[in-house]
């Protein structure tokens, strides 16, 4: 019971303790994933740096606004804490490129996978060839995740209607570590972009760049 109420008090307060002390990660850079099958993994250009944008400028946090391109057999894999990948269609890996990821993942590396519609089946089965033993699982709503600085209590914003089914946070972890979290049916890659590309209204985009700003923090603390 002492254990609990420890952990919601750290939880609630986490925020307040946290802006003390202001963390510099503004020579660490964030990537976008090119990965191959014919996907749009170049779409939402913008959103990244929007993204590191919004969180230099609202967070205790200093990140490089300078966003880096990377696949996974490039020599630099392994130098970027977060990785970030959507996109409407097919996903594939090869084998070479499944096992340099696995490995990315298992050392230390996060990868957020947004599917922007239509990625859905793709990456669940490229996410099985890369952790075939471990389950893609819904997280609870009360993972740290979703409180990190702000707060979600009822997980993920919903940004997009795609199929208007509630949107969904999975995630893979190893060895207790949550290596890769999957966003679904929110598009929140979407929501950071520029105002006049996806027209989204003022408040949606502050809830995907709010959502977006606690998993870049997620990452680089854990």
């Amino acid at each position: 019971m002492k254990k609990l109420a420890l952990l919601v008090f750290i939880v609630l307060l986490f925020p307040l303790l946290y802006s003390q002390v202001e963390k510099d990660y503004s020579k660490v850079a964030i990537a976008l994933l090119k990965y191959g099958g014919g996907g749009d993994w170049y779409g939402d250009r913008n959103a990244l740096p929007n993204l590191a944008r919004f969180v230099n400028q609202n967070l205790p946090v200093r990140v490089s606004e300078e966003v880096k391109i990377v696949s996974p057999m490039d020599d630099d894999l392994f130098s970027y804490p977060y990785i970030f990948m959507a996109g409407h269609g097919n996903v594939r890996f090869t084998e070479e490129e499944v096992l340099r990821l696995r490995k990315y993942l298992t050392s230390g590396g996060f990868l957020h996978a947004d599917d922007d519609y239509g990625m859905d089946k793709y990456f669940r089965r490229e996410i099985k060839r890369i952790f075939p033993n471990n389950e893609l699982v819904e997280l609870p709503f009360d993972h740290s995740i979703y409180h990190i600085y702000y707060d979600f209590p009822h997980g993920l914003p919903k940004i997009h209607e795609h199929d208007g089914k509630p949107p969904q946070g999975f995630g893979i972890f190893y060895k207790g570590r949550l290596v890769v979290f999957y966003s679904y049916e929110t598009d929140l890659g979407d929501g950071w972009e520029d105002p006049e590309v996806h027209h989204d209204p003022e408040e949606k985009r502050l809830q995907a760049l709010k959502m977006g700003a606690n998993i870049l923090l997620y990452s680089l603390l854990y």
